[in-house]
């Protein structure tokens, strides 16, 4: 008697992998399809980010499938710092990362500090009023506190600039890739890109962070670390990642058409895995300076469909 066999459902072709050309090919053509082309097709309107309706959830959820972000626009008097992770909350993003200079509820304030603050927070250039360049959040941290999510609030603008640029990471992929899939081979090697040892007056505060540029998590959901420094930070020396590291300096600086700016205004946020995401210098009102809250997840947000290619 011939045993009973039991039905296996087939294996899910993988996009990322580097020697599955014809599974890319299927899940760029829908991903350049469905991104949205301008920034405004990105903002969802919120009555209330505490409670958000099923409409506005879902609405949410779709620009984040599509575009790994989304922009909620709320009334300016929504201003309380437990608004990120309230509205994380209805997202799935659970497991906040709270960094030595976020406050003690885990909530970053990121506003313009200078170095007798008692933190230290204005050594680092978000708490300045300089441009940021091309950067993921969390680049310099070891593998298992990977920053997958995150949430910026505006409470105040700054009297002037302060634009944000934002880049999907996987659309930064997709260039890299079709122009040569071997610059993407080289992002993903485990040494590719490595972060120095960070020292403080009491010694080693932060160990060096070795690691890929672009790897994938244990969902297959494609994660970026990447940042446009050239200080404090070591490339892998041989040919292969000088070039991939300048191909991507490259694409940044062409401006791809993908690149959305915007500005936030008192009550927007924007949400997102953790893309691509710069931020022009600005000029504060002293009367009123820009102030804003960040929220860093180890999480991602569950966005229906952000990973249907693994269902085949």
């Amino acid at each position: 008697m011939t045993p009973a066999t039991s039905a296996r459902p087939p294996v899910a072709a993988n996009p990322f992998d580097l020697a599955d050309d014809a599974a890319y090919r299927r899940w760029r053509d829908a991903k350049l399809a469905a991104h949205p082309r301008r920034v405004e097709d990105l903002v969802v309107d919120v009555a209330d980010p505490f409670a958000l309706t099923p409409r506005e959830r879902a609405a949410l959820l779709d620009r984040i499938a599509r575009a790994n972000m989304a922009v909620y626009r709320a009334p300016p008097s929504a201003v309380d710092a437990s608004l990120p992770r309230a509205l994380g909350r209805q997202l799935g993003l659970l497991r906040l990362d709270a960094n030595w200079l976020a406050d003690d509820d885990g909530i970053s304030r990121i506003a313009v500090s200078d170095r007798s603050d008692g933190a230290g927070r204005g050594g680092f250039i978000p708490y300045t009023d300089r441009a940021i360049r091309w950067h993921t959040d969390g680049y310099y941290h070891p593998a298992e506190r990977r920053i997958r999510g995150m949430i910026l609030h505006c409470v105040r603008p700054a009297a002037e600039g302060g634009v944000n640029a934002l880049l999907d990471h996987e659309i930064a992929y997709a260039l890299l890739r079709d122009h040569d899939p071997s610059l993407v081979a080289a992002l993903m090697a485990d040494d590719a890109m490595t972060i120095p040892a960070r020292e403080d007056d009491a010694g080693v505060a932060r160990q060096a962070q070795r690691g890929p540029v672009f790897s994938l998590d244990d969902s297959g959901a494609l994660h970026m670390r990447y940042t446009a420094r050239t200080r404090s930070i070591e490339w892998k020396g041989d040919a292969a990642t000088r070039a991939a590291v300048a191909a991507l300096e490259a694409l940044l600086a062409a401006d791809p058409p993908q690149v959305l700016r915007l500005r936030l205004e008192a009550g927007m946020g924007v949400v997102a895995n953790n893309v691509l995401h710069e931020r022009t210098a600005f000029v504060d009102d002293p009367a009123r300076p820009r102030l804003l809250y960040r929220a860093r997840y180890l999480d991602r947000v569950q966005a229906p469909g952000a990973q249907a290619w693994r269902n085949g």
